[in-house]
């Protein structure tokens, strides 16, 4: 008997192998499928196994056994897998191109100008020019940026809003080279009329507020003075009456010298600084509490010694806090030098006083030793040394601030003496004075 075919993998209908002469087709293979030949009732009186004539019968060829199924899968217990660990995801960081930088102070285009050919801007009340500047032009596909405005009104689907009023500028532009301040203090009063030396001070040109750029504008021709070094100023028409005068340096916003003015009104005090929001407060304290015993002085206060200032006009000099140029290659910087004392000497009458102030102790043991070795001045205290900070001297921010720092403050306090004394010596004007 022929075994059957297995189910699993039917014999195609129409082999593919190609037809070998020696050995012929099956007639069976030859034959045309079940579904396109006409059927052909099988015989019943013959068997079924008798259908293939040509294979032989007997007991010599028994036919093969039937091959045995194949046993059937055993059910294998598996163990319930544990839940992988919870592993938070990874943000994905997107990979940084280089961008080739552009050489320092050059213009990169889209970007405007770059920082360090930008003008600096003082404040929205003083600035150079009050227009802003046009935003950058749009380039097709670029990303819109976070200032761009969103589209409202008929783009949304919506009524269309009334476009918003233009605001005006607090100032209109200047032109430029005009000064900020027409009728206030100028920028470089002296300009090069004299030599150049070395300055203990740094001009600071730090933002304006509203209320300072209006007292400039307004007091400073009657309260403000330019320091030109072109001609001698007459300190009773500068004040008004024939009262002592006291020269401040550096009064940085004017509040101690609002102070001490308001509380010896039969003192009038000439403060000078070149800190321009210092002196528009200044002059706005004055007209606040009606100090009409101060005048605010624009420039280098050693100009203003040596040539607008006659010998023996001033009571008094007073220098709080000076900067302390820490530094040893600055150390030239600073105020407090043998020649500034010299020209001192002959612009504070005898008997007037020179009082200074510091939190920088070096500055403070130089200060000492210049002030002690100059013939012209003498402590005040019998014993020398610092003295105590004395009543009429208010504790200024500043000071309050190194006090919070630890620092320590200390007082110098030298009297002029008279003029008849023959180690006093006279103003050395073949070298320049330092500061300010």
């Amino acid at each position: 008997m022929r075994p059957k075919p297995d189910l699993a993998e039917p014999t195609p209908a129409h082999p593919t192998e190609p037809i070998d002469p020696a050995h012929p087709a099956h007639p069976a293979d030859l034959a045309e499928p079940a579904d396109l030949a006409e059927p052909t009732p099988a015989p019943s009186a013959e068997p079924a196994d008798l259908a293939h004539p040509t294979e032989p019968i007997g007991p010599a060829h028994p036919a093969p056994p039937a091959p045995p199924a194949p046993p059937a899968p055993e059910a294998r217990y598996q163990e319930p897998r544990a839940p992988a660990p919870h592993r938070s995801p990874v943000p994905h960081t997107p990979r940084r191109i280089p961008v080739p930088r552009a050489p320092r102070g050059a213009a990169v285009p889209g970007r405007g100008r770059s920082r360090r050919s930008r003008p600096r801007k003082i404040g929205p009340t003083v600035s150079d020019s009050p227009r802003t500047p046009e935003p950058p032009a749009e380039h097709p596909g670029s990303p819109r940026p976070r200032h761009a405005v969103q589209p409202t009104g008929e783009a949304l689907g919506g009524p269309e809003r009334p476009a918003r009023p233009e605001r005006e500028p607090h100032h209109p532009a200047r032109p430029k080279g005009e000064p900020r301040f027409p009728d206030g203090p100028q920028p470089d009063p002296a300009g090069s009329h004299f030599e150049r030396r070395i300055r203990s001070f740094q001009p600071r040109r730090s933002r304006v507020t509203s209320g300072q750029a209006d007292a400039l504008q307004r007091l400073w021709p009657a309260w403000g003075l330019d320091i030109d070094g072109q001609r001698v100023v007459d300190l009773a028409e500068l004040f008004g009456n024939e009262n002592p005068v006291v020269l401040e340096i550096g009064f940085g916003m004017g509040e101690a010298t609002a102070r001490m003015a308001a509380a010896d009104p039969a003192t009038d005090i000439l403060a000078v600084d070149v800190h321009t929001p210092g002196q528009g407060h200044l002059l706005h304290l004055a007209e606040q509490h009606g100090l009409t015993n101060v005048r605010v002085g624009n420039g280098d206060a050693i100009i203003l010694l040596r040539e607008m200032l006659a010998p023996d006009s001033l009571d008094g000099l007073r220098v709080y806090f000076p900067d302390p140029w820490p530094k040893k290659r600055h150390h030239k910087r600073r105020l407090i030098q043998p020649e500034f004392l010299d020209l001192v000497a002959t612009r504070v009458r005898p008997g007037g006083t020179v009082h200074c102030a510091t939190d920088w102790e070096p500055y403070a043991e130089q200060m000492l030793d210049v002030l002690s070795a100059h013939p012209a001045f003498e402590n005040t205290r019998p014993e020398g040394g610092f003295t105590p900070r004395p009543g009429f001297r208010p504790l200024t921010r500043f000071e309050g601030q190194g006090l919070e720092k630890g620092h320590v403050v200390n007082d110098l306090l030298f009297r002029r003496v008279p003029h008849h004394d023959p180690s006093c010596r006279e103003p050395r004007h073949d070298q320049s004075p330092t500061g300010g």
